[in-house]
């Protein structure tokens, strides 16, 4: 538990507990799981549930990227629970192949997002140019905060809040696969839902330091602003065409 030490006129030490330090390692686990299950009902039908590598996936590229994703979910699982079990020297050696995972996963997103727009998949009824944006920002999202996670590794409070905010951003592909009429196949209510996490983390912010951490702040702004700037951008003829000449080179 991190103390801070105040030296008074008198040179005698006082600590004094920062605030949120003692319920982190709870939170943090926590959320951590709550992803995982989330993830699992989005995916249950049709990957783990179904075989996982056997499971009736269109492409290789697709079975790839799931299970970079999973990989991904259950790293974090046990990231979280190495930092609340005291081991930080195991997190740490860890945290180079997380790195490594984050790299390969948003290089096999681009790819199965390209995957899928040659093939012309996405939600019934939707243009597949233009939701071609959605899993490319996706991984701009990602790419983004791992990299300002990363610089932040010394500075555990904004390292594990941009690690958060960055897995929350490739959670609308589960929660648009929830059995649930109103988010089946609708990225954007999907998207409006996985803010709920957002909103417990600047809860929990709230709650321990009377204020939103800063990390907490930005990731979460930028995240939503991309997420929802997308939306116009998608349907401009620029996009269409940038979109059309993916698919017909990636061929």
């Amino acid at each position: 538990m991190a103390t801070a030490v105040v030296r008074p006129s008198n040179s005698t030490k006082v600590s004094i507990d920062l605030p949120g330090s003692r319920y982190d390692h709870f939170f943090f686990s926590a959320m951590a799981l709550a992803m995982l299950t989330t993830a699992f009902v989005g995916f249950a039908h049709t990957y783990y549930l179904a075989g996982v590598f056997r499971a009736p996936l269109p492409s290789l590229i697709i079975h790839l990227h799931g299970a970079a994703f999973s990989c991904w979910i259950l790293l974090l699982v046990t990231q979280t629970s190495l930092v609340a079990a005291g081991r930080v020297d195991l997190h740490r050696r860890l945290g180079m192949a997380g790195f490594l995972l984050a790299c390969l996963m948003v290089i096999l997103g681009v790819l199965a997002a390209t995957d899928s727009l040659v093939r012309a998949a996405g939600p019934a009824g939707r243009d597949v140019q233009f939701f071609y944006i959605v899993p490319l920002t996706d991984m701009l999202i990602f790419a983004v905060l791992i990299f300002f996670a990363i610089r932040a590794r010394r500075n555990p409070q904004a390292h594990k809040r941009l690690i958060l905010v960055a897995t929350i951003g490739l959670l609308i592909a589960a929660i648009a696969r929830w059995p649930i009429t109103f988010l089946f196949r609708n990225a954007a209510m999907a998207a409006l839902m996985s803010y709920i996490f957002l909103l417990v983390l600047v809860v929990y912010d709230l709650w321990t330091s009377r204020k939103v951490h800063r990390a907490t702040l930005w990731a979460g702004g930028f995240l939503i602003f991309v997420q929802q700037i997308r939306i116009p951008i998608g349907k401009t003829a620029a996009w269409h065409a940038v979109a059309s000449w993916v698919q017909f080179h990636a061929r």
